[in-house]
């Protein structure tokens, strides 16, 4: 290569990504999504084969890329990124031809005879703004479900997780095609630059207050949006249950899933004030047998993704009416963006720590006099992604699914509705709009056009003029669709 196209190479590079290149970029991959070429089952599929490729090949490094962002524990990052990511993509390829189908449905007497149909067709150009807590799930797994509905997609992914950022700008333009696929790295300019572009569908994951930057951008152009938020995920606790699985598997969704920095991490527990002093001793005993006796040097758990976050956190466990609370944990470390599992008993309901999400390793126990009172309790909040209930009770599970309004429940567990394919993942209200996963990603990116299909036959004089008192009967009949209705307008009788 010569000097002259070094120093232009050397230039393009440099230059930043504004509007203009963002324009750019889309022009680029509607002309590829115009010429069809994202339509074919034989193309989808390849893609989905590409990332399987893209993951298994580059294990270690999408697994270094993790421990560097988030010190993320190698049984995580196996497990709740690469594992959850591939079976996404097994599943597509699977039933993906069943997905594309045109889906037969039945008509009226109204339009007989015809014959009608839903097809499932892409809706163009896609942006995903993934979020920097599972940088690779969140990343691919809305781009698996673009592709499986035959879009083209730009990423971007979050620059909190930048070594995450990098390896997938890397491997994506290593393995996927290039003329559909792309990745746009970068902060605020670079988003900005992004949303003042007309797309098709904008799939964001991240908190609230962005979230509606996306929305107010996206309606410039009456785009729809599929956010995917968050907020305070409660965790109701009976007494009358296995209190050691059910402390196991509290810890495991809140400390084992990434530190609690994950949005349907349980955020805070109701119990009753009877049954507290139970439940708090059980949990210690059991993070001490997961984390040992000096929690804060656990290499089984992440630590804090940035400075800001660590501040954030410290503020909310530090408010003066809440620091006296703390019955296990609080231990520092702000050098290495570490916090120890932390639990507090019986929080000021008017404290920060329950005012937002919390989204870190802090847990608050909330406690009320009756275990019904939990569900006023919830439910003079806003809408969480999750909520989770641990009883024996028939009628107090019943109660919950029929009372509690949450983007997805789990009694007995959580955080396991997640790798459920044949469940939407979505909020509602603050907690998101929208959901994916499975056929719902392929839903969720697609229109569900109808399909009228006639013939010449069978053509009726009625629904032309000139209009007539009859001819007005037998329409009204028709349209109600009743047989009797129907009788009475051709013979010219009134219905009994």
């Amino acid at each position: 290569m010569g000097s002259m196209a070094i120093e232009e190479k050397k230039q393009t590079a440099a230059k930043p990504f504004d509007e203009e290149a963002a324009s750019a970029v889309v022009k680029e991959l509607r002309a590829s999504f115009v010429s069809g070429k994202t339509r074919s089952y034989q193309w989808r599929v390849s893609q989905f084969k590409c990332i399987l490729k893209l993951i298994t090949k580059n294990e270690r490094e999408i697994v270094d890329a993790l421990r560097s962002d988030l010190s993320k524990p190698e049984l995580e990052s196996q497990v709740y990124e690469i594992s959850m990511l591939k079976n996404s993509c097994k599943l597509a390829i699977k039933e993906l031809k069943k997905w594309m189908k045109p889906e037969k449905v039945k008509t009226s007497i109204a339009v007989f005879p015809a014959s009608a149909e839903i097809v499932s067709e892409p809706l163009g150009a896609i942006l995903v703004i993934s979020a920097w807590n599972y940088p690779f799930l969140l990343s691919l797994d809305p781009v698996v479900g673009a592709i499986a509905s035959g879009n083209v997609v730009v990423l971007k992914p979050s620059e909190l997780a930048p070594a995450s950022s990098s390896l997938l700008a890397k491997l994506l333009g290593e393995y996927m095609d290039s003329s559909c696929i792309r990745v746009v790295e970068g902060a605020v300019a670079e988003t900005s630059a992004l949303l003042e572009q007309k797309w098709d569908k904008i799939c964001y994951t991240g908190n609230a207050r962005v979230g509606r930057i996306v929305m107010a951008s996206a309606a410039k152009h009456l785009t729809p949006v599929l956010l995917e938020l968050g907020g305070k995920s409660p965790v109701i606790v009976d007494s009358g249950i296995n209190l050691q699985v059910a402390c196991r598997r509290i810890i495991v969704g809140k400390w084992g899933c990434n530190n609690g920095q994950a949005c349907v991490s349980p955020d805070y527990i109701i119990t009753t004030k009877d049954f507290a002093p139970k439940l708090v001793d059980s949990l210690k005993q059991e993070l001490e047998n997961f984390y040992g006796k000096n929690q804060l040097e656990s290499k089984d758990l992440s630590r804090i993704v940035n400075p800001h976050h660590f501040a954030r956190l410290t503020k909310l466990l530090y408010e003066d009416k809440v620091c006296g609370k703390i019955v296990h944990g609080g231990e520092m470390d702000k050098t290495n963006l570490r916090i120890a599992p932390t639990i507090l008993l019986d929080v000021p309901q008017d404290s920060l720590i329950m005012s937002e999400e919390i989204f870190g390793p802090l847990l608050p126990i909330l406690t009320v006099d009756k275990m019904e009172d939990s569900f006023d309790l919830i439910n003079s909040g806003t809408k969480p992604l999750a909520a989770y209930l641990f009883t024996n009770k028939k009628k107090l599970k019943e109660h919950f699914v029929n009372t509690v309004s949450a983007g997805g429940l789990v009694v007995n567990d959580t955080t396991i509705h997640l790798a459920v394919p044949s469940l939407p993942f979505g909020g509602v209200g603050e907690s998101g709009m929208g959901a994916y996963h499975g056929k719902f990603s392929f839903d969720a990116f697609s229109h569900k056009k109808a399909v009228v299909y006639r013939g010449f036959f069978g053509d009726a004089s009625i629904r032309y003029p000139p209009y007539t008192k009859g001819k007005l009967r037998i329409l009204k009949a028709l349209i109600s669709g009743g047989i009797l209705s129907i009788i009475c307008a051709l013979f010219g009788r009134p219905k009994a």
